[in-house]
């Protein structure tokens, strides 16, 4: 397992964690997903065998919203 904060600009209320929260639990191998909109980033745990890092940001940023690594 390997874990990744994510930078995600654009939320702006709890929909919006809501929806990235949804983005990324629905892709195979994320295990958890703790959104924090008063810091406007995500901490991911992924299995690293099923799932990559530009996976993570590519359905972030589909869902509207600009994504850095930290």
């Amino acid at each position: 397992m390997q874990t990744v904060t994510l930078n995600i600009e654009g939320m702006h209320c709890g929909g919006c964690v809501k929806t990235v929260e949804r983005v990324l639990n629905g892709l195979d191998g994320v295990t958890q997903v703790d959104v924090n909109l008063e810091h406007a980033c995500a901490t991911i745990q992924y299995d690293t065998n099923r799932v990559s890092i530009a996976q993570l940001i590519d359905v972030v940023e589909n869902a509207g919203f600009d994504v850095q690594p930290i």
